[in-house]
């Protein structure tokens, strides 16, 4: 449902956010507040300029709060990363009138790559050495899942501007 000007107009501020947000967790295995809350302050501020309706915009702010209830839901029952959960919320209103099986395709997609790229690197012995202090270098079971809620908001927006034929 978002128009291919909408969303390049949100991956103006969406991708170096998306960027820090990936880099921070590769480094220090948090995504900070700050990075959640600027994605979050994306919608109310242009996504009204990305969807065809207010109806659909404001179906971004439900969007917004199912996903701050399941990430804290996640937090308390199974010690799901705060910080992915909140960032996971903040890009959810993006995604508003998407077709769910294009999005699950770029879900499953990031999520793999993500993982791979993530893996690949860590056996990088010269970007070992240069990112020594690096906590996702250091734990091999976790997985920084920021970077592929990164790349999943980006792909998606990408696409959304990709002319369809």
């Amino acid at each position: 449902m978002i128009t291919p000007t909408g969303a390049l107009i949100l991956l103006v501020p969406v991708l170096p956010i998306a960027i820090w947000a990936a880099l921070t967790d590769l480094k220090r295995l948090k995504i900070p507040n700050q990075a959640v809350l600027a994605t979050a302050a994306v919608w109310p501020a242009l996504g009204w300029l990305a969807v065809p309706t207010w109806t659909a915009w404001f179906w971004g702010f439900g969007f917004l709060v199912i996903g701050i209830v399941i990430a804290y839901l996640a937090f308390a029952l199974v010690r799901f990363p705060g910080g992915d959960g909140k960032f996971a919320a903040a890009i959810s209103p993006i995604f508003v009138g998407a077709d769910l099986g294009n999005l699950l395709l770029i879900i499953l997609v990031c999520m793999l790559g993500a993982t791979l790229f993530v893996q690949v690197i860590r056996l990088i012995p010269a970007v070992r050495r240069a990112a020594p202090d690096w906590e996702s270098f250091k734990h091999w079971r976790i997985m920084p899942f920021g970077v592929a809620l990164s790349a999943m908001v980006v792909v998606y927006l990408v696409a959304a501007i990709w002319p369809q034929v």
